[in-house]
């Protein structure tokens, strides 16, 4: 009982912190711009409090951190290249890319909806913009950002994505096929359709020609074969994973492939080393293996903990975002007044 009021007790809050957030935590991009001329004609954004980037699934205002110097050094790089060559489609590309990186997230839309006007059959407009409108939880218009990029990919070769921040070995892992199965796929989960989150993370196995894509890869397809009670699947899905596998950069998707397939203990998810944003998958993971095996406390739990972080960009924090509001927030009352969830903070869930 005790359990199951502190669910009730955290979702009340995060009802509540949208007018505590709004007004303790106004950060925002150094780079945010008006609206783009015919924004609303084209409806690309849904309003939201001003100064922050998206509401959350649990209606809290989210608001950008302000971009460190080199950051903003990069992007103002990318924005003069833009300018210098305007109609030089991996320019436009670019600065949209550093845009989304200093925290612009409704910016960078913007741009890749230019980019979208000027070069309509380049695939790479659409994966970028439907990634950043996972960002901002506009689901359904990820989704189909994702399904236009996937039909002008049909027939193609394959093309390497650039990184704008690499990994440590200054190679990159991904590539543009790869990145739209990916996100496509993350995008159906997050909207709990399922089904379609399986086909398309089955076409991503398909793609994945590098050991970093495929841990990533198996890791959601196994967690959607799992949900769906298709446990013998998920299992068999994970044949592929071994322990010395070349993983330069998804070490945590590497490391809960080998947790559920019972060569890494609990214990041994420790995330040491990890960015925040790995440690959310980490911890994600996690609570979505006590969801789907039936320990439901254990699960709204983790949720909570990754809720109670600032990295709201990462997919384990959207993830863990949207299962809690599924599967928790009927169980919400208002928390007690005297409760200290209630008080005033400085923080951001």
């Amino acid at each position: 009982m005790k359990k199951t009021m502190t669910y009730m007790w955290f979702g009340g809050i995060c009802i509540l912190a949208g007018v505590l957030i709004f007004s303790a935590c106004g950060e925002k991009s150094q780079v945010s711009k008006g609206p783009a001329e015919g924004e609303m004609k084209t409806n690309i954004l849904l309003p939201v409090p001003e100064g922050a980037q998206a509401l959350s699934l649990l209606g809290v205002p989210l608001f950008a951190s302000e971009p460190n110097e080199a950051i903003l050094e990069k992007y103002e790089a990318a924005r003069a290249e833009y300018e210098t060559r305007p109609e030089n489609a991996d320019a436009l590309i670019w600065f949209g890319r550093w845009t989304a990186y200093t925290g612009d997230y409704r910016e960078a839309i913007r741009i890749y909806t230019k980019g979208i006007q000027k070069f309509p059959d380049d695939a790479r407009f659409y994966r970028h913009k439907g990634h950043r409108y996972i960002s901002i939880r506009e689901f359904d218009k990820a989704v189909q950002d994702f399904e236009k990029a996937a039909s002008l990919i049909e027939g193609t070769e394959d093309q390497t994505e650039p990184d704008g921040m690499p990994n440590e070995q200054n190679i990159p892992v991904s590539s543009l096929h790869t990145n739209i199965w990916y996100h496509l796929g993350l995008a159906y989960y997050l909207k709990h359709d399922l089904e379609n989150a399986l086909r398309v993370y089955r076409l991503g196995i398909d793609s994945s020609h590098n050991d970093d894509m495929l841990v990533a890869t198996t890791h959601w397809l196994y967690m959607t074969l799992r949900l769906l009670g298709r446990e013998d699947e998920a299992q068999k899905s994970l044949d592929p994973i071994q322990k010395d596998m070349n993983v330069i950069e998804n070490m945590a998707y590497h490391q809960l492939c080998l947790f559920y397939k019972g060569e890494l203990s609990e214990d041994e998810l420790t995330g040491d080393g990890f960015s925040s944003i790995m440690n959310d998958a980490v911890a994600y993971g996690l609570a979505n293996y006590f969801f789907y095996s039936g320990d439901r406390e254990k699960a709204g739990e983790l949720y909570e903990r990754i809720l109670a972080g600032k990295v709201w960009a990462s997919f384990g924090y959207i993830a863990a975002e949207a299962d809690y509001h599924r599967e928790f927030m009927r169980e919400i009352q208002q928390p007690p007044r005297d409760h200290p969830l209630q008080r005033p903070h400085g923080g951001r869930f």
